[in-house]
């Protein structure tokens, strides 16, 4: 498989997102099979590895349906989500006006409104909400207080307009709904990497409730049966997670590799520091 990026900059991602692995792009990047057909990310996240890598061929995927939009709407009308945000920016923001966003955001969730009006609320909210952590409560709907944030470019346009370039000039697969599902086309000639919400360090590191379902213990038994049933089939697959006992017991056998990370999204700077592991079949 070859790689492709047309663009004159680097692309980086457009939110900043729990587990985004910017910082550790080069030790993720080392570890990519030399050959492969299509790219499969089935939790796309802040999608830093896609845009590092740019593969001619993908599948990309997210049970969050606002995540997804928002990449949809930079492939199809980004011009519309730059000129929305950048009307936002020209505004100094004040918790009252980040209050005011967020519920006209979260009457998007309750109507399920999916449009550029819906991805640029996300991308403004994410740079104005408290350590750009994107959660919702048990009924759905986004619920991050303001981070005091008064004003400030929230977007690059030069970086949005890159991705919906390299969106619509690549075999680029957008699926919204569970990873196993957005797995099921995958040959062994393949490639799958996992970024799966992690198993928590303790009992109150939970950064699962991107959606109101969460990702319980059950989800990462599933996850690594998944995990196996493609290494039979002869896929190359690679995953992330914390370094914890859980984490060890569900993929003993396999190729374990051990990351030390920083991590930005903790409201308490002495928990930043973390230690993962990234694990491969091959």
């Amino acid at each position: 498989m070859s790689l492709i990026n047309t663009n004159t900059i680097q692309m980086s991602p457009v939110l900043k997102w729990a587990g985004g692995k910017t910082q550790l792009l080069k030790a993720i990047t080392e570890r990519f099979p030399e050959t492969y057909d299509t790219y499969y990310e089935p939790f796309i996240g802040g999608a830093a590895l896609l845009l590092n890598v740019a593969p001619e061929k993908a599948v990309i995927n997210d049970v969050n349906a606002q995540l997804v939009n928002l990449y949809c709407q930079i492939r199809d009308n980004a011009e519309e989500v730059i000129s929305i945000v950048n009307e936002m920016d020209s505004v100094i923001c004040t918790k009252e006006l980040y209050l005011e966003m967020r519920e006209k955001y979260n009457q998007k969730l309750k109507e399920e409104v999916l449009d550029a009006e819906c991805a640029a609320y996300m991308i403004w909210i994410n740079k104005h909400c408290f350590n750009g952590l994107y959660r919702v409560n048990a009924k759905g709907l986004f619920n991050v207080p303001y981070n005091n944030k008064k004003q400030g470019k929230s977007i690059s346009e030069e970086n949005i307009r890159a991705i919906s370039e390299y969106l619509n000039s690549c075999d680029v697969n957008i699926l919204c709904g569970d990873f196993e599902s957005a797995c099921a086309n995958v040959t062994s000639n393949d490639f799958v990497y996992f970024d799966s919400p992690y198993v928590p360090e303790g009992e109150t590191a939970d950064f699962t409730a991107y959606t109101k379902a969460g990702f319980p213990y059950e989800e990462h038994v599933r996850l690594s049966n998944l995990f196996k049933k493609l290494d039979a089939q002869g896929t190359k697959v690679m995953l992330s997670n914390n370094d914890v006992p859980l984490v060890h017991e569900l993929y003993a056998g396999f190729n374990i590799q051990h990351l030390d990370v920083k991590r930005m999204i903790n409201s308490n700077a002495s928990k930043r520091n973390g230690n993962e592991v990234l694990i491969t079949n091959y």
